[in-house]
């Protein structure tokens, strides 16, 4: 099997590296690191995988510099309105090739599914905690489990063959028949707490709830996205606020992706995880005050920065 990961940082790195252990041939393209990781491959730092070495079948620094056909495209960049993600996927998927999105965000596959109609979209929704913390080294902090699903709905036999491979390699991954439900779900903890970290200066998890105020804050953002769901025909269970508030406190303090991104001065992914929640609460006529007050301010920030 062919595959190609678009974007190999931190996340496409270390589920590249999973496949590769099953005999994919994975190759990569990466820019910022593209010298370092074509002479040395990644090394990753990983209690799950373990520490290793990744290797990458090849390194491009361009997709347009792939020319082997591929059956699988994942592609794991930040969803960010400078990035052309139809750009970067035009000339390595052809008629047979699966597309896969590893990104945050909701709605981020209609974009890709109106450029490529004929193609199988996979939709990936990545619960992990990793960093590049310098040039070719990834530190993989704690979780790593996917969820993987056919793009709008239905089964799919990519993505079964997939979540094998994953699970082989002792990576957690569930298929769904309703992604974007999925996606929803997520969105429940990623809506508030990615930007929330940037507001304090990049706190992390543990600081986020570090007193009854703040995690009673969290939790009525975290219902907004619940009821923003339910309005748009995807209805949550009632104890996934409760499951995932317990899940964070029990796990390691870590700094949500976009706090890393705002300590290091890269551009933040407001839109697709926080924009995208509110848009689809007001197209519905549902109430939204605490992430309308969030996104708000995110955006002066995101202001003050640019």
């Amino acid at each position: 099997m062919n595959i190609l990961i678009v974007g190999a940082g931190a996340i496409g790195s270390f589920y590249g590296s999973a496949l590769a252990r099953q005999g994919a041939r994975v190759s990569v393209v990466v820019r910022s690191d593209y010298e370092l990781v074509g002479r040395e491959g990644y090394t990753i730092s990983s209690a799950l995988l373990g520490d290793h070495r990744f290797r990458p079948h090849q390194v491009y620094r361009e997709p347009a510099a792939c020319h082997e056909a591929q059956e699988i495209v994942l592609l794991t960049t930040k969803v960010l309105p400078d990035v052309d993600r139809v750009s970067l996927l035009r000339t390595v998927v052809g008629p047979r090739t699966v597309i896969g999105l590893i990104q945050n965000g909701l709605d981020v596959e209609k974009e890709i599914a109106a450029a490529f109609p004929d193609n199988e979209i996979l939709s990936g929704l990545a619960f992990i905690a990793a960093a590049r913390n310098a040039p070719g080294r990834i530190h993989h902090y704690s979780y790593g489990s996917l969820t993987l699903g056919r793009y709008p709905h239905g089964e799919s036999p990519t993505a079964r063959k997939l979540a094998a491979m994953f699970e082989a390699s002792k990576v957690k991954c569930m298929v769904t028949n309703n992604v974007v439900t999925a996606r929803w779900r997520k969105a429940v903890w990623n809506a508030p707490f990615n930007p929330i970290s940037i507001l304090g200066g990049a706190l992390d998890t543990q600081q986020i709830l570090s007193s009854p105020e703040a995690e009673a804050f969290v939790r009525r953002a975290m219902q907004e996205v619940c009821d923003a769901a339910a309005a748009n025909g995807h209805p949550l269970s009632p104890e996934v606020i409760d499951d995932m508030i317990a899940s964070t406190r029990a796990m390691p303090a870590y700094k949500t992706s976009m706090a890393l991104d705002y300590e290091n001065g890269r551009p933040l992914e407001i839109e697709p995880i926080l924009g995208a929640v509110i848009r689809a609460a007001r197209a519905a006529g549902v109430d939204t005050p605490a992430l309308e007050s969030i996104y708000a301010i995110v955006k002066m920030i995101e202001a003050k920065r640019a």
